[in-house]
């Protein structure tokens, strides 16, 4: 009887084993679930640098003025993106003569990126300080325009003092020289304020070119690659915020 019962028992056991295994079965060709992670949508930016002497490079190699490390320092943040950058400066450019460019060319007002760097020259030539006066506040709302109308693509970026180069202080005028930047700059702060509108200071960079003389370009008057890369660590914040708005 105990060896009918024990038979018994282990029948039901093996008929609960096999109904557990149907009821989930595990086939080889079960596909498991695959998750997709979204891919970053690879996007092309147009940058348009508006200036003089100091925004096409006057002395240094193509890559070195601030505008093309500024493209390249964007385009390291994301190898994906790529990035135009369009150059309309010339030295000894004052905003009358960079006005007069802007106009002359036919430019679309699709620039997701527009930093203007302009009025060494109205100070070298001895402008009337009230066409400055006049011509900026023009030249930034032309940069607005063409910066898809919105002002936060708009970077404005300080005078460097060249007093404070080899050239500079054979001038004679150092102390005149500064205090017109300053009075050049304290003016364009005011109306970028006054506006809502991005102004990036490397004035006081370009005034660190006589202790570091690595800072001065080899003609003895214009900032170097290396001062252009530290404008660029000032203005890059700014500018991936503007790109990203």
């Amino acid at each position: 009887m105990k060896k009918q019962f024990q038979v018994i028992v282990t029948f039901f056991s093996l008929l609960f084993m096999v109904s557990c295994s149907t009821e989930n079965p595990i086939s080889e060709t079960t596909s498991i679930p695959i998750v997709t992670v979204p891919q970053t949508q690879a996007k092309s930016y147009n940058y348009l640098a508006l200036g003089d002497s100091y925004t096409i490079g006057q002395s240094v190699c193509e890559t070195c003025r601030f505008p093309a490390q500024l493209s390249k320092s964007l385009g390291n943040l994301n190898v994906s993106n790529t990035y135009s950058l369009k150059i309309i400066a010339q030295t000894g450019w004052t905003t009358s003569n960079l006005i007069s460019a802007v106009n002359t060319q036919n430019l679309a007002s699709n620039y997701d990126l527009v930093t203007l760097l302009i009025g060494v020259n109205n100070q070298y030539q001895n402008r009337n300080f009230s066409l400055y006066e006049k011509e900026f506040p023009e030249l930034v709302k032309k940069a607005i325009a063409l910066a898809k109308g919105d002002k936060t693509n708009v970077i404005l970026v300080s005078i460097p003092d060249y007093a404070y180069t080899p050239f500079g202080q054979t001038s004679g005028n150092q102390t005149t020289i500064s205090t017109e930047i300053d009075q050049y700059n304290a003016f364009a702060k005011k109306y970028c304020d006054d506006n809502a509108i991005v102004f990036i200071n490397i004035t006081d960079i370009t005034r660190q070119g006589l202790t570091n003389k690595n800072l001065v370009a080899s003609d003895g008057l214009h900032p170097s690659e290396l001062a252009y890369s530290l404008f660029v660590e000032r203005i890059l914040p700014k500018a991936t915020t503007a790109l990203n708005n």
